[in-house]
């Protein structure tokens, strides 16, 4: 394996990384399932395992600055508005097994939206990100919410981000935050809140999606494998007839131990 495509230290995972508030989902550690799995070496072939993450949002409200901060830990305070989708890959090391995460950064834009909503098909995660700052950007929400939805038939994790804490006083926060858990509640989302211009809770939000993902889809191949396992074992055991000879089936109907 190359450097250019072994995890930087700093994205390996031993430990299931908590929620930032309540969470509707319960998973506070990788299941024995999993660990057992890895450990065992048998979660599939040597092909990496990859989840689809999309961020969404109005515009200006911080996607491409989240993204930067977390994949090129860098803040670019000269806005640039996203056309279309930006892409990037970050790669893990989660118990000892490969993981890539793909980050689909969209464009907030109206004219962009028809663009960003080919991308949200196949996506494990959906993020959707709003300014602490400007209270429209928490009502765009729900609109958000559906149209993510309806790309994906609804399986998918959902995030919600509140973005620019180091920009709000102590008041601003507190009503910002209480709107924003109040909506991650009413769409079933997992709150966070953060700052891409400090870093505060970037690292931990983005690992906290990986292991969720990572757990989910090591889970589901190792079901597939105990399945197709049972399947096999149903299909050899089955009664059958073998001809070693052509007469063979002739003495079997003589013998009455066969009959149409």
């Amino acid at each position: 394996m190359t450097d250019a495509k072994r995890a930087r230290k700093d994205r390996t995972i031993r430990q299931f990384t908590p929620p930032l508030n309540e969470s509707p989902y319960s998973e506070r550690d990788f299941s024995p399932t999993v660990r057992n799995a890895c450990l065992a070496n048998k979660t599939g072939t040597v092909g990496l395992k990859v989840s689809k993450m999309i961020v969404v949002g109005d515009v200006s409200v911080g996607k491409t600055s989240l993204v930067q901060r977390f994949c090129h830990e860098c803040f670019d305070r000269d806005y640039k508005a996203t056309i279309g989708v930006d892409f990037e890959v970050e790669r893990f090391d989660i118990l000892s097994v490969p993981f890539n995460l793909q980050i689909w950064d969209t464009a907030g834009q109206e004219r962009f939206r028809c663009i960003a909503a080919a991308y949200y098909r196949g996506a494990h995660v959906v993020v959707i990100v709003f300014d602490m700052m400007d209270p429209y950007s928490l009502e765009s929400v729900t609109r958000w919410h559906e149209e993510a939805l309806r790309e994906n038939n609804g399986q998918v994790h959902l995030f919600l981000v509140g973005t620019k804490k180091d920009l709000c006083t102590k008041q601003q926060y507190v009503e910002a935050e209480e709107r924003g858990f109040k909506m991650a509640q009413q769409i079933k989302a997992e709150y966070w809140v953060l700052s891409s211009l400090t870093g505060e809770n970037v690292n931990d939000f983005f690992f906290r999606v990986a292991c969720i993902t990572f757990n989910e889809a090591v889970s589901r191949e190792v079901q597939d494998m105990e399945l197709k396992s049972k399947k096999i074992s149903v299909s050899s055991g089955s009664n059958l007839i073998k001809l070693n000879k052509p007469g063979d089936l002739d003495a079997t109907l003589n013998d009455g131990k066969c009959s149409c």
